[in-house]
């Protein structure tokens, strides 16, 4: 699978643009500000409906512009496929499939599938438990899409969960035993507090049915990852360091245990420890106006040999970490589906060392598509510039470039200073 053609419109710093692609390396040189990240984030867009940079739509629409277009069409099988979004801030996004309408921009999720670095990965390593979720989930939809519609659909009960948290908080509080008298119309303190426990209990049950669905693929995921993790770490760091992922769960203290050990229980035990751990913890949710049980408390814990990777690897082996972690999850999604991903390094050469450049270099050449980007060309290992193409980017334009002819014209520059 690989993806032939790139169209933007209104697209970040693009009134618009059209990228000619082909399997193998494809190199963009610019130096920052010239537009190179905003194309490979396109087309990371098109494989996950977000960008790896913001959290929300509205900076990828070009100032001034109403919407933003990204298109591109997606060989496999020597089948071509076209998809489009339209992203329209505040708005719904709209998209196409093969030129047709679909009626959920999710639809088009599997059509192109992407694995990403950049230096904002590094926060995988030293970042919040909230990088490490995302890439789980990320990781776990561009594997199967349907979980996608689990995702939203999680993170909706979880919304509505904890507004009924806060505002059921009057009569649920400790502190608020003897609260004034009822207005004319309210139901008796004990009526209000029955009926807002009643109510807590049937988000319970949605928060435990989905949450337990999303716990179980994220635990699946991450039994058949860790085995990729360790090579990959090990191929880019050229050393033997045991590196390891185990999963960090909000349920109480004996399953906990369990999926720390890498234990994959059943959804209905999840489910029912998911209950049992809100129950538990009741009281302190109410006190604080917040779900503390669920997939959106947990973390991925990275472990070098005996030590956590946070706070105790240095600067070169949290690069090899994230890294690891990339290459890892390339290396699932190829054994999965029976293609490659597209393959994209974003400004990452610049921050290795030339020993991990080399290595990283050997273990992606054989990729089907690699899309690279660099702000001076010969931070790129010269194994991957020279088979495949070479664009300079500058002030959003984008030109081929001949990669002999430019290093030729880079040393006499050299020569001449």
């Amino acid at each position: 699978m690989h993806v032939r053609h790139l169209t933007l419109k209104d697209f970040r710093s693009y009134p618009s643009a059209e990228l000619a692609l082909s399997p193998g390396v494809t190199t963009l040189v610019g130096l920052n500000g010239q537009g190179k990240t905003n194309l490979v984030e396109a087309v990371g867009y098109l494989a996950t409906l977000g960008s790896h940079r913001v959290a929300t739509d509205q900076p990828l629409v070009r100032f001034g512009a109403a919407q933003a277009v990204v298109r591109g069409a997606v060989v496999r099988d020597e089948r071509e496929t076209m998809v489009e979004l339209e992203i329209t801030p505040g708005r719904a996004n709209r998209a196409r499939l093969g030129r047709s309408p679909v009626s959920r921009p999710r639809d088009v999720l599997g059509t192109v599938r992407t694995v990403l670095f950049a230096p904002e990965d590094l926060a995988l390593v030293k970042g919040d438990p909230s990088e490490r979720r995302r890439f789980l989930d990320d990781l776990l939809v561009q594997r199967q899409p349907r979980w996608s519609g689990v995702r939203s659909d999680y993170d909706k009960i979880l919304k509505q969960r904890n507004a009924l948290l806060k505002s059921a908080a009057p009569v649920l509080r400790r502190g608020a035993r003897r609260p004034p008298r009822p207005r004319d119309g309210e139901p008796p303190l004990d009526e209000a507090r029955e009926a807002a426990l009643h109510t807590l209990d049937v988000w319970n049950d949605h928060l435990a049915g989905v949450g337990s669905q999303l716990l179980y693929a994220r635990l699946r995921l991450l039994r058949d990852l860790t085995p990729h993790l360790s090579d990959c770490y090990d191929a880019v760091s050229n050393a033997s360091s045991q590196a390891r992922a185990t999963y960090k769960s909000s349920l109480h203290e004996e399953l906990a245990a369990r999926l720390a050990a890498g234990d994959v229980p059943e959804i209905d035990e999840l489910r029912t420890g998911l209950l049992d751990t809100m129950a538990q913890v009741r009281q302190n949710e109410i006190e604080r106006g917040i779900s503390l049980v669920g997939p959106h408390r947990d973390d991925l814990v990275l472990s070098l040999g005996e030590l956590p990777a946070k706070g105790y690897a240095s600067h070169g082996e949290s690069w090899s970490f994230a890294l690891g972690l990339k290459l890892a999850a390339y290396r699932l999604l190829r054994r999965d589906l029976g293609d490659d991903p597209v393959l994209v390094l974003d400004d990452v050469f610049a921050e290795l060392d030339s020993g991990r450049r080399e290595r990283l270099a050997g273990l992606v050449a054989d990729c089907e598509q690699v899309l690279i980007t660099a702000a001076v060309g010969a931070d790129v290992p010269d194994v991957l510039r020279e088979q495949g193409r070479t664009y300079a980017v500058e002030l959003g334009q984008v030109q081929a470039v001949d990669v002999a002819v430019a290093e030729e014209t880079a040393e006499e520059d050299a020569l001449d200073e």
